[in-house]
């Protein structure tokens, strides 16, 4: 099984972060992705990918959340990034209109010049939409030329929204927020096309049910895959034969 977005690089991880690998690895989690956010996060991303490097790959990719009025040059100094260092993805990279809207029109820019890099250098990418699916698929209708790929993290959006994503070429990362009993995704998952579906936990955010509100970590893979395998009347070895497949062909891991 493969945890295709998770942050154990953050702070939240230094005092145990052996353990939360040893405890991803016996539950079955032997890969873990990890979306790098801003120019703090790439240092602790890369050491804790060498530190684990059967189990970890990287990204490169400035989060939304951490755009600002200096984004050329932040942007600038993340591409740098990519030649020195073999990243399996762009990202995590969107737009984020939850908790602030001052910049906007920075993380559009900052999206759409990394969805160049992304057809530049023929990677995937890994995006976040909070707030802003319709705004990010209006900008992805007008960027996919066939060479785009990549994935939704963290989807809780509708059935009419997952297969506006999966047309446009796009895969959807389910996480914690598929097992809440209030999150919706109880009506949609049965209708998804699992042929575009991966796993993710985003830890140490969204923990899924039932460590709801506590810190999320790899091993919790396996309860969102046991949610989509009660949903779609299969079995979690069929969700984890499915999910791994497509992740491993969309990363080419």
């Amino acid at each position: 099984m493969i945890d295709t977005h998770a942050h154990i690089y953050a702070k939240e991880f230094d005092q145990d972060r052996d353990e939360v690998v040893k405890r991803a690895l016996a539950q079955g989690i032997d890969r873990i992705l990890l979306p790098n956010i801003d120019l703090e996060s790439i240092e602790p991303m890369l050491q804790t990918e060498a530190a684990y490097p059967d189990v970890c790959r990287s990204m490169m990719g400035l989060h939304p959340c951490y755009v600002n009025q200096d984004v050329d040059k932040t942007l600038a100094k993340i591409y740098e990034q990519f030649s020195t260092h073999n990243f399996i993805a762009v990202g995590e990279i969107g737009i984020d209109l939850y908790w602030d809207k001052t910049y906007q029109a920075e993380q559009e820019k900052a999206l759409v010049t990394q969805l160049n890099w992304a057809k530049e250098m023929a990677l995937p990418v890994v995006i976040h939409t909070r707030d802003s699916i319709q705004e990010v698929l209006a900008i992805l209708e007008k960027e996919q030329n066939g060479d785009l790929t990549g994935l939704f993290h963290c989807f809780g959006g509708s059935v009419e929204e997952a297969k506006a994503i999966n047309d446009l070429g796009f895969h959807l990362g389910l996480g914690g927020v598929s097992t809440f009993k209030n999150g919706g995704m109880d009506k949609v998952i049965p209708h998804l096309d699992l042929s575009k579906v991966v796993l993710e936990t985003d830890c140490p955010y969204l923990a899924p049910v039932p460590h709801r509100g506590k810190r999320n970590e790899p091993a919790y893979t396996q309860l969102v895959a046991k949610r989509v395998a009660e949903l779609r009347d299969m079995t979690i070895e069929e969700v984890d034969a499915l999910t791994t497949s497509n992740a491993e062909t969309l990363f080419k891991l």
